[in-house]
């Protein structure tokens, strides 16, 4: 069955802007809804992203049916943590692309959710569909996936107004001084495309890190990170700017011998929501993957690892500042 949606106009102001702000989604998102022949005005199709609404104008959104393609190969499964009717909870592991582009050659997540024949929200477009928010290619861990437009709306805006927390865990070359919130904008490098960096102007950006325990030789540091922003490469480049590096982080950091790892040690550990339907304040926690978990036990004490990770009272390494 089709989705759909009405809002009606209050005050005057442009089509795309009015339905970015009400949906709670990117302009680009509902540029290409508009574009589509999707929206509706008093009951007219309209197809002009830049018309302008009167007031007491309604606007109707029919959000387009999941295109059934023909997924790439898939040779892998996902780890599940939670599902119901509206939400999908996953532990990512490594080196799996969140949903597809140009440039991508393997099967996405957004491949193997329709592998697997989840429904999945359109509200995003075909490309991203359902993927409230994103996981680096090399990162591990926690996230969840929209079954549908409400749940989608829903999500994304607690992303927005931070009723949605992110909690990772990184292993860093260099030890921390003390604990720390950087609170820098964040911009896409002006030398070097891939990366992202640390520039005037750029997007407001704020992540906390707090120290948890060093290795036994004392070189390397297990830490835990809270997001308030959600930018490309957030944790890497806030690091980066004080001159930190994730272990196995071959694009910030310093290559060197001694780094035999070609993961990056950066795991999404604990997410919580509330539920978009039920209104409970939901809680997941995922379990470290393979590689991060082999070099913890073979360099850390892990009687005090596993206390410091132990979600039970895992917030408390964020009131100290």
């Amino acid at each position: 069955m089709q989705e759909q949606s009405t809002f009606i106009c209050e005050t005057p102001e442009r089509l795309d802007k009015f339905l970015s702000h009400s949906l709670e989604t990117t302009r680009n998102q509902v540029l290409s809804l508009i574009k589509d022949g999707h929206v509706s005005v008093d009951d007219k199709v309209v197809t002009k992203t830049g018309l302008k609404l009167k007031s007491s104008q309604s606007i109707h959104i029919n959000f387009p049916e999941p295109v059934v393609t023909e997924p790439l190969n898939i040779d892998f499964d996902v780890e599940i943590l939670y599902e119901d009717d509206d939400v999908l909870v996953i532990n990512k592991p490594k080196g799996l692309t969140v949903h597809p582009a140009p440039s991508v050659k393997d099967a996405t997540l957004v491949d193997w959710l329709k592998h697997k024949g989840i429904r999945l929200s359109t509200i995003s477009g075909e490309e991203r569909h359902g993927i409230v928010h994103r996981l680096d290619k090399g990162t591990t861990g926690v996230m969840v996936v929209a079954k549908n437009n409400l749940a989608h709306e829903a999500l994304s805006q607690q992303l927005q107004d931070r009723t949605m927390g992110r909690f990772y865990l990184a292993i860093i070359n260099i030890p921390l001084k003390d604990n720390i919130i950087i609170d820098k904008p964040i911009a896409r490098n002006g030398t070097n495309r891939l990366k992202m960096a640390v520039v005037e102007g750029g997007k407001d950006s704020k992540t906390q890190f707090t120290k948890l325990y060093p290795s036994i030789d004392e070189k390397t540091e297990l830490i835990t990170c809270k997001l308030f922003s959600g930018r490309t490469h957030q944790i890497r480049v806030h690091l980066e700017s004080i001159g930190r590096e994730i272990k196995g982080d071959h694009l910030y950091g310093f290559k060197s011998k001694e780094d035999k790892i070609s993961e990056i040690s950066l795991h999404a550990y604990i997410l919580y929501f509330v539920h978009p339907t039920s209104g409970e304040v939901m809680e997941f926690i995922a379990p470290l993957q393979e590689n991060m978990k082999n070099y913890l036990n073979n360099n850390f004490d892990m009687e005090y690892i596993n206390e410091a990770i132990n979600p039970t009272n895992f917030s408390r390494h964020f009131t100290s500042i």
